[in-house]
């Protein structure tokens, strides 16, 4: 099991970003969170295998109809244990 964390780039909030992310990665079985940060960014993070985990980059990668995604900072480690997926 992996674990990812992404800071995702612009306009992602306040166009169903964080309901877009949440909804796949549950489709895909990742446990997890979401979050908007102070700076505009959104910030997830999801730990299941990876082949599900690259899936979930390509999603995100397209966001949801209203946003843009300019970039994505991703970093890998391994999966410390979360459950469940969790909107902040």
């Amino acid at each position: 099991m992996k674990r990812v964390v992404v800071l995702v780039s612009g306009q992602v909030q306040g166009v169903g970003y964080r309901n877009f992310a949440r909804t796949k990665a549950v489709q895909l079985g990742l446990c997890g969170y979401v979050e908007n940060l102070g700076d505009g960014r959104v910030e997830v993070v999801a730990e299941g295998p990876e082949e599900a985990l690259k899936q979930l980059l390509e999603f995100l990668r397209r966001g949801p109809r209203f946003s843009k995604v300019s970039s994505l900072d991703i970093q890998w480690s391994q999966a410390t244990g979360l459950r469940g997926f969790e909107t902040f």
